[in-house]
């Protein structure tokens, strides 16, 4: 078989692998959509929200789902493969891999399928509840989703990679866990993801923009905030043409570590 061929074949074992792990699933796929109800269920109940000068006052729902979808993002790509190719070098199942025929970039293109299905799903949720169940009025123009979509395939492939990469540095199973959650859980906090990132002092948001995540939540904002919003970024604007090329210098960074670093099992194994 040709290495697309075993990648796709891969696809499927990956999918249903996740979806027969009932800690992945609330941690990963269920915790975006969890933290979005519940955010707009404490900030919500007293109504619409005010967050700065000169820009309408919306409610907690719509103001969080971009930040909640971004995080979606990082936690299918970064955080799940991680963990899960840490523990799976751990086990001594990419031991086994490696005395296969398949090649790393069919392991890689099945992780991949993996987190692209899986993030579309936890996106189509979050859209759902977050327009059925709160009220938030969706883009209706082909402008706002084709950025949508740009930014989602940047952000979930540049959180992949990065992922694989991250995956190296955990010297066990247990450990991943441990090593990767907290990494997540910071970049959350300092890129606009459950704190509004215009309310962060100048030094964290100059900090916090050196990552990725920094960049698929301003995108997102732009799909999802009235445009009167941008004047609360750091910059008084979108700034989509960076946001490109922020991920794409991540996504081309994640892809070097990962070639760098990723073995079917460890030098000292």
């Amino acid at each position: 078989m040709s290495v697309l061929a075993l990648g796709a074949s891969r696809v499927g074992y990956e999918i249903r692998g996740y979806f027969r792990a009932p800690d992945t699933l609330l941690f990963t796929f269920f915790f975006p959509v969890m933290m979005l109800a519940l955010f707009s269920s404490i900030f919500g109940a007293d109504g619409d929200l005010v967050v700065g000068p000169d820009v309408e006052a919306l409610s907690a729902a719509q103001l969080y789902l971009p930040g909640m979808l971004a995080a979606g993002l990082l936690l299918s790509g970064f955080q799940n493969l991680a963990t899960d190719i840490a523990m799976e070098r751990s086990d001594g199942t990419l031991k086994r891999l490696g005395g296969t025929p398949l090649s790393p970039l069919s392991y890689f293109l099945g992780k991949f399928g993996q987190v692209f299905a899986t993030g579309i799903v936890q996106a189509t949720l979050l859209l759902l509840v977050a327009a059925f169940g709160f009220g938030v009025e969706l883009p209706t123009s082909i402008e706002s989703w084709t950025t949508f979509a740009w930014v989602f395939v940047l952000g979930i492939l540049t959180s992949a990679l990065l992922g694989i990469a991250m995956s190296a540095v955990p010297r066990t199973g247990k450990s991943a866990v441990a090593v990767v959650v907290p990494v997540a859980l910071i970049l959350q906090f300092t890129s606009g993801v459950y704190l509004f990132f215009w309310l962060l002092p100048d030094w964290l948001q100059n900090l916090a923009s050196l990552f990725p995540l920094v960049w698929m939540a301003r995108g997102m904002r732009a799909v999802f905030l009235p445009e009167d919003f941008a004047t609360l970024e750091p910059a008084g604007a979108w700034e989509l043409g960076w946001v490109a090329v922020a991920l794409l210098i991540w996504l081309v960074v994640g892809a070097v570590l990962s070639l760098l670093t990723f073995r079917w099992n460890r030098r000292s194994g």
